[in-house]
């Protein structure tokens, strides 16, 4: 539901950002379909199509990029799935990936998931070509940045665009994403590098296994978003009080006063009396905080969004009660607002 026009706290920013620094990361209920990141996706999915490969990678969202080892299962960062959760990355951590970027990881992702899904590590002269493919994985690496042994494909601070040098794994990945772009013109850009001899094994490699079966198509996930049970300010190493006081128009706790867990028999939802009274409580509140409708409106569509995100129910024995007490908590928080201009914490 779309707030109104309001210069209320009770849909701005900080209100909503502590909305969700104070929400488990597992219970925001984010999902690839139908979020930003999802055209991303699917771009990568019709780049595969594009090149004739018959394998399609999947998606989930983590904690952060990458593919677990030897998963042929693409992690996407959930905060891509949600701009308001970008908005608090980017506040958190001072970054947010441009969509070039997200472009190129995921081109990169694919070829991690390809070389899993296949085992192409085990084909003849992959080792030769890349290297040996269990060498130890190191986080910290020497580049050497006027190599030419190497394509150079993403943008990695503070290596630059050598990451295809940090291990024969990330080699291969980097060497399948300019392979992948669309464009790229490989061919005459890499003409005269060493490099070039990769370019043409995963060329030769694409075309003897696009349209094979993937040997591998699941696997062990590395911190899906469904079972990161923390704060979503405890992700950041924040205490999520620490953002409590600028959140004027806050009315979870209320919420919770006022419905408690309930797992019993016949519940009703919480946002659902919000809706079937929604008139009624909106007629009381305008006649006795004397706000105008505008602000009203805005302090019940909170009510009813919260509510609904926080999944909240009752007895439905008890709805005549929580009718007459949630039209008295709304009154209650109109008239605190008209007479201080927030909610008091």
């Amino acid at each position: 539901m779309t707030p109104p026009r309001t210069t209320s706290p009770f849909h701005s920013w900080e209100t909503v950002r502590y909305e969700l620094l104070n929400t488990r990361v597992c219970d925001l209920g984010m999902k690839i379909e139908g979020s930003p990141i999802e055209p991303f996706a699917r771009r990568l999915l019709r780049n595969f199509a594009a090149k004739g490969i018959e394998f399609r990678p999947r998606f989930y969202l983590a904690d952060s990029w990458g593919c677990t080892d030897r998963v042929p299962v693409i992690g996407i960062p959930f905060y891509l799935a949600d701009e308001r959760l970008a908005r608090i990355e980017e506040e958190q951590t001072g970054e947010i990936e441009s969509h070039p970027m997200v472009v190129a990881l995921l081109r990169h992702e694919g070829g991690h998931a390809i070389n899993y899904a296949y085992r192409l590590w085990e084909q003849p002269g992959w080792e030769e070509t890349f290297g040996r493919f269990s060498r130890p994985y190191r986080e910290a690496f020497q580049p050497r940045p006027a190599s030419r042994e190497f394509v150079r494909h993403i943008f990695s601070p503070p290596y630059g665009r050598t990451y295809a040098q940090k291990h024969p794994d990330e080699d291969f990945a980097e060497t399948f994403a300019v392979w992948l772009t669309p464009r790229s013109d490989w061919r005459r850009r890499y003409r005269d590098w060493p490099a070039l001899r990769k370019l043409k094994y995963v060329d030769g490699l694409m075309r003897e296994i696009r349209r094979q079966t993937a040997r591998v198509t699941e696997g062990k996930l590395h911190s899906p978003v469904e079972q990161m049970d923390m704060l979503l300010a405890e992700h950041y190493g924040q205490q999520a009080e620490r953002f409590r006081a600028q959140a004027q128009g806050y009315v979870d706790d209320r919420l919770r006063e006022l419905f408690p867990p309930y797992r019993g028999a016949t519940p009703m939802a919480a946002a659902a009396l919000l809706g079937a009274h929604r008139e009624d409580i909106f007629e009381r509140i305008t006649r006795w905080s004397g706000l105008d409708e505008t602000e009203c409106r805005a302090i019940l569509l909170k009510l009813e969004d919260r509510a609904r995100t926080l999944k909240l129910k009752f007895p439905r024995r008890q709805a005549g009660r929580k009718h007459v007490d949630l039209a008295s908590m709304a009154t209650a928080l109109a008239m605190e607002f008209a007479y201080t201009g927030r909610l008091l914490n």
